[in-house]
């Protein structure tokens, strides 16, 4: 074997033990099982990164009487994503210990300004236009009443077998190539049984089927009707079944996140 065919595969090594590194940093920055356990009365969390590190990250935290709840998909996957993962999850905890009263469009406002600081976003043409798209929760347990903003990514609710959407504003948390305004709020009465879901893109855009297309939207919007009545762990379990199913042997083309909430 040549010396140039060693230095390539020591070099290999090396990156992916750095890579391996970096996922180990990253996966520390999400809330550990235990930790959500105390947290939430029963969820799951679909996790599964298209590379060694993933651009999409999930966020769970108690601070006194709010729960909050946040999914987060990054510009790319990859390397780029974690690194914007990171920045993201850094930002929410910086965020959230600094506020007393939350609210959750303020708080998507304040991360826009930071990422767009962050990544020196002016809005001038030959700039970066990382950005992240996000679906963040905030529920106050002690009355009872979520409050959902949305950067691009949407809410899936549902209560006694209905099934509810609550559109995100579409805009980005960065730089947008519209005119930017301040993310809106929604408040929603919670009821024992209702069922939040918090998704990035990744799950419904996966080729695959007969026909090699997308699972699309509906067809996972629908899908999570039908197992509603399961529980969690087991519409965990059947969500990751029909999503491999789907996939077969076509190569998983992005990063794939699914969280799901039982009140």
């Amino acid at each position: 074997m040549s010396s140039k065919t060693n230095t390539c595969s020591l070099e290999d090594n090396e990156y992916l033990s750095g890579l391996r590194y970096a996922r180990m940093i990253q996966r520390s920055l999400m809330p550990e099982p235990s930790a959500m356990e105390k947290i939430l009365n029963d969820y799951f969390v679909l996790n599964l990164p298209k590379d060694i590190v993933t651009g999409d990250f999930y966020y769970v935290h108690q601070k006194d009487k709010y729960t909050f709840l946040a999914i987060g998909d990054c510009t790319g996957h990859g390397v780029p994503g974690a690194l914007l993962s990171i920045l993201g999850i850094s930002f929410l905890n910086e965020i959230i210990q600094s506020i007393t009263i939350p609210h959750a469009n303020r708080i998507l406002n304040t991360m826009r300004e930071k990422v767009m600081k962050a990544l020196r976003q002016t809005g001038q043409i030959y700039e970066t236009k990382d950005s992240m798209d996000m679906s963040l929760c905030i529920i106050d347990q002690e009355h009872q009443i979520l409050q959902y903003a949305g950067a691009n990514r949407p809410l899936l609710f549902i209560r006694d077998g209905h099934l509810s959407i609550y559109q995100p504003d579409k805009m980005p948390i960065g730089v947008a190539p519209i005119i930017e305004h301040s993310f809106s709020v929604t408040e929603i009465e919670l009821r024992s049984n209702d069922l939040i879901y918090l998704f990035s893109d990744g799950y419904a855009d996966q080729f695959g089927g007969p026909k090699n297309k997308k699972l699309k939207y509906r067809r996972f919007r629908d899908h999570l009707v039908a197992i509603q009545h399961l529980p969690m762990q087991e519409q965990y379990q059947s969500l990751i079944t029909t999503f491999k199913k789907w996939k077969g042997d076509t190569s998983q083309i992005d990063d794939v996140l699914v969280m799901g909430i039982k009140i």
